[in-house]
């Protein structure tokens, strides 16, 4: 998986948990002006061999940040200069 946001959301359609991480992750991407984007289980089966009981999940440059639920404060922080 290559892309040029920062930020990354793995998730897949009909999650909860996924719906409440993307509200916070464009929330505070947006609030930082930094990029994010979000990528389907359903069309990476890497990533679905990876991360399948972990979603959602949230990568900043390339590496785990957080799965399940996302901290707001957590996330600024990783994102700050």
């Amino acid at each position: 998986m290559r892309t040029e946001a920062r930020v990354v959301l793995v998730d897949k359609p009909g999650c909860h948990l996924c719906d409440d991480a993307r509200a916070v992750v464009s929330a505070v991407c947006g609030e930082m002006g930094v990029a994010w984007t979000s990528v389907s289980l359903l069309d990476d089966p890497a990533l679905a061999d990876r991360f399948w009981d972990q979603i959602p999940v949230v990568l900043v440059d390339g590496e785990v940040h957080d799965f399940y639920r996302v901290d707001p404060a957590r996330l600024r922080s990783a994102l700050s200069p």
